[in-house]
């Protein structure tokens, strides 16, 4: 089991690598001018050539690029030249020199994302800390409503096979499927938080926690989570009734099955004592992937319910070419999304030990 894992452990850095280098070079060939964003329309000549040449735009594509792999590297490398040292060398690096001569020196240190362009130089890792946990509590609500609700009407469909439930249950899961999140949460936000507001108490828009009306408490919003995590939710939902439908009518045509009716096993005993159990394997596949997704996919969900994570974020840095803060975030999410993938192909072993790890 050693190798497998640390081929995907090198898979990862591969993934995490291209990532980075896609990012990076579609924003600096794409039109816009990061330093003009930064200015706004205050700008002279002067001004940009400062700007430019403190956060190194004037230098080759290329030279930037491994500056920035260089910031973000474990290992990194320094020339003692002060003009060849990288350009944020105002930032303290957290971590220790290995090597250190009159020419370079090497540290290793942890992985720096840099400062935001438009906050004022903060630290983009302290926008992702800040931000990050709310797109999190976000992605688990979403995944926790579309699990539960996902397996019940999952079986419901099962144990009413071909009936009226089975088809409108089938029904519902496809349009959950086809109809993109985005427009979800632009009818749901409109629906009950303003046309029926009056009875479902719940704000078009909102995050985790709100000040108060002088601007001085924050004040912790669960109502604000409903909207956002339900329409997050609708797509796994649908595709966890679906699968469990599926997985669940093939788990009960197996010949143990037909052994446990026969020993007198009430119908209920079969289904949920033996059934449920080897039927969820599929069901956990997607619930990872679904997971990881959310994480991305919350961006414009975020964004349209002002939910303050880091997916509306992203939209932001987009809006404002704040390229430290995309990056930032993207590598973030691939990251999470690469962890999750690694410990569900843990947690599939364990439910079936027939599996091995590839």
């Amino acid at each position: 089991m050693f190798y497998p894992m640390l081929s995907k452990f090198f898979y990862a850095l591969l993934t995490l690598f291209g990532v980075v280098s896609i990012i990076f070079f579609l924003f600096n060939v794409l039109p816009g001018d990061p330093a003009q964003m930064m200015l706004d329309q205050k700008e002279d000549s002067e001004q940009m050539k400062l700007v430019k040449k403190k956060f190194g735009f004037d230098l080759p594509v290329a030279k930037q690029y491994f500056l920035y792999l260089n910031d973000l590297s474990i290992i990194s490398y320094h020339s003692s030249a002060k003009e060849d040292f990288s350009y944020f060398s105002n930032e303290k690096y957290t971590g220790f020199k290995i090597l250190d001569n009159s020419i370079f020196s090497v540290a290793i240190k942890a992985p720096y994302l840099r400062s935001s362009y438009q906050k004022r130089g903060k630290k983009v890792s302290s926008i992702i800390l800040e931000t990050l946990p709310n797109t999190i509590v976000l992605a688990i609500s979403s995944i926790l409503i579309a699990i539960f609700l996902g397996i019940i009407f999952g079986v419901i469909a099962t144990l009413n096979k071909d009936t009226w439930i089975d088809r409108w249950l089938q029904l519902i899961s496809t349009l959950g499927m086809s109809v993109p999140s985005f427009f979800s949460a632009i009818i749901f936000s409109w629906l009950f938080g303003f046309v029926l507001n009056r009875y479902t108490q719940l704000n078009m828009t909102g995050s985790l926690f709100e000040l108060d009306d002088f601007g001085e408490e924050r004040h912790l919003m669960f109502k604000n989570l409903i909207l956002p995590a339900f329409v997050l939710g609708i797509r796994p939902l649908a595709v966890i009734i679906q699968l469990m439908r599926g997985s669940l009518l093939e788990v009960l045509s197996q010949d143990y099955i037909r052994t446990a009716k026969s020993k007198g096993l009430s119908r209920f005993k079969v289904v949920f004592k033996h059934g449920i159990k080897n039927a969820l394997n599929p069901v956990v596949t997607a619930v990872s992937g679904w997971f990881a997704s959310l994480l991305s996919g919350a961006v414009f969900v975020e964004y349209i319910f002002g939910w303050k994570g880091l997916g509306k974020e992203i939209v932001t840095a987009l809006n404002t070419l704040d390229i430290p803060v995309i990056i930032g975030a993207v590598l973030t999410i691939s990251t999470l999304f690469i962890i999750i993938n690694i410990l569900v192909d843990l947690i599939y072993i364990k439910l079936d030990p027939q599996v091995k790890l590839n």
